[in-house]
C-alpha cells in the first residue's frame, strides 16, 4: 500500500520513490498518486510525465524509466485526480470544457509545490501524451518562467471529427467489451477515469474547444511528436502547433498510432535525447 504524505516536503531527495501526496486545491483537498524515476540528483533535468485521457502512473509501464536513463534525467510520473490511485471523481461529478485548463493552472502547480519542486529556481521539463500533452502546452503558455521545455506526443489543440468518432467507439467498447476490466488494472475506480474523460469529450459544449490562440505565448523549446496513423487526431494537431509556436520541432512517425511511446518507443527516446542534448542546460 503506498504511503500517504499530507504535508509538503522540502526536497525531492527526501520524498519517497512512490506514494500518495495530499494536495490543496482551491475547492478541495485531493490525494495524488506519484512515482519518481531515474536518478535522484537535482542538478539534472526533471521530466514531469502527464498521461493521456485514460492513463495513470502504471499505464506508462517502464517508458519513463527508459527515457530518463537514456537522457540522463530524473522523472516525476503522477495520476491526475480521477485516475489511477488518486482521489476518484465523485459519481455525479461532471467535468466542464475547461477541465484541462484547471489541470494546467491548479493541479500541476499544486502537486509540484507539495513535492518540493521549485519551478522558479529549477524549471522542469514537461512530457505530455494526448490530453496530458494539451495540459503541458497550457501550463507552458500560462507559466512561461516555470517550464524549461515541452515534449508532447499526440497532443490536442482543437477538436476534430476523427477524435470524436474514436472516443464514441471507446464508449461502445467500454459498455460492450472487457475494456472496463482492463482499465481496472490501472485505476482504482475505472468508471471515474473513463466517464470523466468520455462524457466531456462527447459533450456538445466541447465541440468548439481550442487552445490555438493560447499556445502562441509559449517561448520555451518544444518538440511535438505524432503518429501518421493516429486514430484520435490528424497531423493538423502538431502542424498547427508549429505554425503558432515557431521554435517547434516536429517528428511525424510512420506506422504509428496515438501512442508513439508504445508504437515507436526507440524513435521517441532517440528524438528526446537529441532534443534535450541541444536545449537542456
Amino acid at each position: 500500500m503506498p504511503s500517504t504524505d499530507s504535508s509538503p516536503v522540502s526536497s525531492t531527495l527526501s520524498s519517497p520513490v512512490a506514494g500518495i501526496v495530499r494536495v490543496q486545491l482551491p475547492q478541495r483537498e485531493v490525494d495524488i498518486e506519484y512515482r519518481w524515476v531515474g536518478g535522484a540528483a537535482e542538478d539534472v533535468p526533471l521530466l514531469v510525465f502527464l498521461h493521456e485521457g485514460l492513463g495513470s502512473v502504471s499505464m506508462w509501464r517502464d517508458f519513463p524509466q527508459r527515457l530518463c536513463e537514456a537522457c540522463g534525467c530524473r522523472g516525476l510520473v503522477y495520476s491526475r485526480p480521477g485516475y489511477g490511485r488518486s482521489t476518484p471523481r465523485a459519481p455525479q461529478e461532471s467535468w466542464d470544457p475547461d477541465f484541462m485548463h484547471l489541470q494546467a493552472r491548479q493541479v500541476l502547480p499544486a502537486l509540484l509545490h507539495a513535492l518540493g519542486v521549485d519551478s522558479e529556481r529549477h524549471a522542469p521539463w514537461l512530457f505530455g501524451h494526448s490530453d496530458g500533452g494539451s495540459i503541458a502546452l497550457l501550463h507552458a503558455a500560462h507559466a512561461p518562467g516555470q517550464v524549461a521545455g515541452v515534449i508532447v506526443l499526440a497532443p490536442h489543440i482543437l477538436v476534430e471529427d476523427i477524435s470524436l468518432s474514436s472516443i464514441d467507439e471507446a464508449r461502445r467498447a467500454y459498455l460492450e467489451t472487457d475494456l472496463r476490466e482492463r482499465l481496472a488494472r490501472h485505476h482504482a475506480d475505472p468508471d471515474s477515469a473513463f466517464w470523466g474523460w468520455n462524457r466531456i469529450w462527447l459533450d456538445p459544449r466541447f465541440r468548439d474547444w481550442s487552445i490555438e490562440p493560447e499556445i502562441e505565448s509559449i517561448r520555451c523549446p518544444l518538440l511535438a511528436v505524432q503518429g501518421v496513423d493516429d486514430e484520435y487526431g490528424t497531423l493538423e494537431q502538431v502542424r498547427g502547433i508549429a505554425r503558432r509556436v515557431p521554435q517547434t520541432e516536429l517528428l511525424e512517425l510512420a506506422d504509428c498510432g496515438h501512442s508513439p511511446h508504445r508504437d515507436q518507443p526507440q524513435a521517441v527516446i532517440d528524438a528526446c535525447r537529441e532534443f534535450l542534448r541541444r536545449h537542456a542546460r
